[in-house]
């Protein structure tokens, strides 16, 4: 698997991934989708990404594991949830061979609009 940088649409970047990535690139993306319906969505550092009041999340795939990168805040937030799972300033790395937690991929979406929103008060 390889970032295609030619790709303009999240549709044509989740199609460049085995038929089973895609399925759960496109279960991430209707779960980010469903927290926040009034998200933009856009290809931004390569990958698909979320907009509200400025960049919301990101996500990605690798040979091994999907990547969501909500920014470092989400990461100490839901430290004890994000425990079974690789973390770093950022970025967490879900693993393709086990269940994708999309119930938490939700709530850590949600977070990061109320985060947004808090920025736009500033």
């Amino acid at each position: 698997m390889s970032m295609d940088t030619n790709v303009t649409t999240i549709d044509e970047f989740i199609s460049t991934y085995p038929k089973d990535t895609q399925v759960k690139l496109n279960k991430v993306r209707e779960t980010i989708r469903k927290a926040v319906p009034e998200a933009g969505e856009k290809i931004s550092y390569g990958i698909p990404t979320f907009t509200f009041h400025g960049n919301l999340v990101h996500f990605s795939a690798y040979d091994k594991h999907i990547g969501f990168y909500p920014g470092s805040a989400p990461i100490v937030e839901f430290a004890k949830e994000l425990e079974p799972y690789k973390t770093a300033k950022g970025t967490i790395r879900f693993p393709l061979d086990r269940p994708i937690p999309y119930e938490l991929i939700d709530k850590i979406t949600r977070y990061c609009v109320v985060r947004n929103l808090e920025r736009k008060k500033k």
